[in-house]
């Protein structure tokens, strides 16, 4: 069977909804949750980034599954063997951030017996969330994850509008071409 040009669309449509919940949970992250105070209206947010990051956690599993088990197009090249190997780089390294982004939430969440306070609303939230150690490399990987994702959208746009070799095409919905 011939090396495919698209993506399987179980990809596809695991990439752009892990893609959209991402950077709503970054501007979640940065816009609300490091400035509202620890009441009830920080308690209403975290009661949809917490469901949410776990979604992403989820999404991500099974989207490195679906790829290690589906055809994929050749590699892109960017026309430089180093833009190339970045850009392999910069693929691992969202998948890294985004499990690590996951991982580091569910501690967070365990350590601050957050699933009591959010969804029984039992207890209140603590007074620091930096007392918790996977708060620390979740603030991180949030910055990391954001520079990785400006990386990734710049790369796709400079295919997209500088080398012009249709790269979008392999991760969008239609037709084999």
């Amino acid at each position: 069977m011939p090396t495919p040009k698209q993506y399987h669309p179980v990809l596809v449509t695991l990439h752009w909804l892990i893609a959209a919940l991402i950077i709503i949970m970054l501007v979640m992250g940065f816009t609300q949750l490091g400035s509202t105070p620890n009441d009830e209206a920080k308690i209403q947010i975290l009661s949809l980034h917490m469901p949410i990051g776990i979604t992403i956690l989820t999404l991500t599993i099974v989207r490195l599954f679906v790829r290690f088990f589906t055809k994929k197009p050749a590699p892109a090249t960017a026309g430089n063997p180093l833009l190339d190997k970045v850009g392999v780089a910069v693929h691992v390294l969202l998948y890294i951030a985004a499990l690590g982004m996951g991982i580091s939430g569910l501690g967070i969440s365990a350590l601050a017996g957050l699933p009591a306070i959010v969804f029984e609303r039992t207890g209140s939230l603590p007074a620091d969330f930096a007392a918790f150690p996977p708060a620390i490399g979740h603030g991180f990987l949030s910055f990391v994850l954001s520079g990785l994702v400006l990386m990734h959208i710049g790369a796709a746009l400079y295919h997209q509008f500088i080398r012009k070799d249709n790269l979008l095409a392999r991760m969008w919905f239609g037709k084999d071409q």
